[in-house]
């Protein structure tokens, strides 16, 4: 039977109800809160770039946020939306004071989106205007306004309050994480030195900006003191580590923008032709750009961003009068950093060491990597290592982000995860026993081993993050002994070679149950002793209860409620302080003594369920 299409067939849905249905659209994937990109992160970052725009024109320098309960609260003390404009700004679409450059010249918002898509998400959305001695209050549910209040007098200092909770229907049960929140608020203020951000009883304020972010977010000292450049429209701060590939914290009008874009490209470029010019030397751009780690920040006159969501810069230009971004950022760094280098010797010559070096290995390793990449080549995806997806993920573009790639130990324990898996988005990787221990190695063993070559050829981040074709690296090993020694194997690998897959949060642990308690009619997974327990009081008399001792022994068939719609993923993160030299050297160095007493006193002795 043919589809009918007549005038009948075509609909125009109002604003909010194409945000409900297509919220993707505005806010990028929903999620629980489980992950730092979920769309209910994106709705209070949507609310609080209002805010910060107001504190960059010069209005408020405090913001105080509170997260509880599900609800957001914040509250700036900038000039406050005017009165008679407050249902428009929150429910009408393209409407806001950004499209005036006068008013709002480097702002981080420009569509007039944002803060509408938050009120359609919610299920409760108050906006309170306060100004010059009077307020206007608006309630909103799902973009519908269920109370609008009149004008009233108040002692209120100027400024917005907005509070929201996001929308059940379309979120599910969600939860807000203070752990991604915090580095949210913290970024805003090291891009505005001076403001202060009260957060859930916190405060939080720079002082030195970018070289606050870098210090803040190193793992270990830089080779040389971190080298801090600020003009009026760009400020950088760089240093460089021991570490394999490049790390950026990348901003554009105090967004943050994780995937980079058109200022990360120029900076790069600007980098490597100001070195080489200073030192007179044609380095390879490798050597110059290994184990850089920057911090850059730049304001453009009417930013173009490549999505909504706004991870990426687009804009070629400074502005619609304004030189290229290329052109701006090569002369402010070309300028900037000669005369640096010149005054700072010492620095510039503990960088021009870091460079021979990287060079000096580089070279020592050429042979083995043009043999190991034809061996990767012929190999890697013609075998069973890699059964692979049919759509990737890449920092060089927009969009698939649920891909995933399972990294499993083992023929059985890889097979159920093939057969159980979502083609189209989920990757297995299949490793032939134990990896290598590589702590303390150099990068000649990620090539002559043919284990470490393989997954490195698989993720394809020999080149950096760049071109990572998965988003979810997820190891997925057995919960016994051997199978926590092959994820400390595997993080030791990524730590020691390509410590920025981690820091930007792509490594990821897979949770599978531990326990099966089942009757005729019920049947519950348990991730824990204690959902275990509970799982035996639903069940009642006589439950079946099997313990699942390895990947391998549960079926496909159960496998797909485990890495669906309800996977599990623990999230790997380094908590502020945490050293990767001294984290890999006590658990996977030759400390025997202090590594034993310490497993000594941790034992754990589990009982026997049976």
């Amino acid at each position: 039977m043919s589809q009918q299409y007549s005038e009948d067939a075509i609909r125009t849905l109002d604003w909010k109800e194409h945000i409900r249905r297509r919220p993707g659209m505005y806010i990028g994937k929903l999620g629980d809160g489980s992950y730092p990109d979920d769309g209910i992160y994106v709705l209070l970052k949507e609310v609080m770039d209002n805010s910060i725009d107001e504190y960059m024109m010069g209005f408020g320098k405090k913001i105080e946020v509170t997260v509880a309960e599900g609800e957001v609260v914040i509250r700036d003390y900038g000039r406050g939306i005017p009165l008679g404009k407050v249902i428009d700004v929150a429910s009408k679409m393209n409407t806001g004071a950004k499209y005036d450059s006068k008013v709002f010249k480097k702002s981080v918002g420009l569509n007039g989106v944002g803060i509408k898509a938050v009120n359609a998400l919610s299920t409760i959305f108050t906006v309170i205007a306060y100004r010059e001695g009077e307020c206007k209050k608006v309630v909103f549910s799902g973009g519908n306004i269920i109370e609008e209040f009149d004008v009233e007098p108040t002692n209120e200092e100027n400024g917005t309050f907005v509070s929201f909770k996001p929308d059940t229907t379309i979120f599910g049960s969600y939860n807000y994480r203070e752990e991604y929140i915090e580095p949210l608020l913290r970024n805003y203020t090291y891009l505005n030195t001076g403001l202060a951000i009260h957060f859930n009883g916190n405060v939080f304020k720079s002082k030195n900006g970018l070289v606050d972010l870098l210090n803040e977010n190193m793992t270990s000292p830089g080779i040389y003191p971190i080298i801090h450049l600020k003009g009026e429209d760009f400020e950088v701060a760089m240093t460089h580590g021991n570490q394999y590939g490049e790390e950026y914290y990348t901003f554009v009008n105090g967004q943050h923008t994780t995937q980079g874009g058109t200022h990360q490209i120029a900076y790069r470029e600007a980098l490597v032709k100001t070195i080489r010019e200073f030192y007179n030397k044609n380095f390879d751009v490798s050597d110059i750009r290994t184990g850089v780690i920057a911090a850059i920040s730049i304001k453009i006159e009417e930013p173009v961003f490549e999505s909504q969501t706004k991870t990426k810069l687009g804009s070629k230009d400074m502005g619609p009068n304004g030189p290229s971004v290329r052109n701006y950022v090569v002369d402010f760094v070309k300028t900037e950093l000669d005369n640096y280098l010149h005054r700072n010797t010492t620095t510039a010559d503990l960088l021009m060491k870091k460079i021979l070096e990287s060079e000096k290995e580089r070279k020592a390793i050429s042979g083995i990597q043009k043999l190991a990449r034809e061996r990767a080549k012929k190999v890697s995806l013609h075998n069973k290592k890699l059964r692979d997806c049919k759509i990737h993920y890449s920092t060089q573009k927009e969009g698939n982000l649920d891909s995933s790639i399972f990294i499993t130990e083992g023929d059985s324990a890889s097979g159920s995860i093939t057969k159980a898996r979502d083609v189209k988005t989920q990757a297995v990787f299949s490793l032939r026993g134990k990896p290598l221990n590589s702590f303390g190695l150099t990068r000649k063993v990620v090539y002559e081993n043919e284990e470490f070559n393989l997954l490195q050829a698989a993720l394809n981040i020999e080149e950096g993050l760049d071109t990572l074709r998965y988003n979810h690296v997820i190891i997925s090993t057995d919960a016994d002994v051997d199978g926590m020694h092959i994820r400390l194997l595997l993080l030791t690998f990524f730590l020691q070679f390509f410590p920025e897959l981690v820091k930007q949060g792509h490594v990821y642990i897979l949770q599978t149950p531990l326990f099966r308690v089942r009757n005729k009619k019920k049947t519950f997974y348990c991730y824990s002793e204690e959902e275990r327990i509970s799982a035996m009081k639903k069940v009642g008399a006589s439950p079946e209860i099997t313990r699942f001792k390895g990947l391998g022994e549960i079926s496909p068939d159960e496998f797909k409620n485990f890495i669906g719609k309800d996977i599990r993923l623990e999230q790997v993160r380094l908590r502020k302080g945490d050293s990767i030299k001294d984290l890999l050297t006590f658990y996977m160095g030759k400390n025997t003594p202090d590594r034993q007493n310490f497993i000594i006193d941790n034992l754990v002795v589990e009982e026997d369920i049976a």
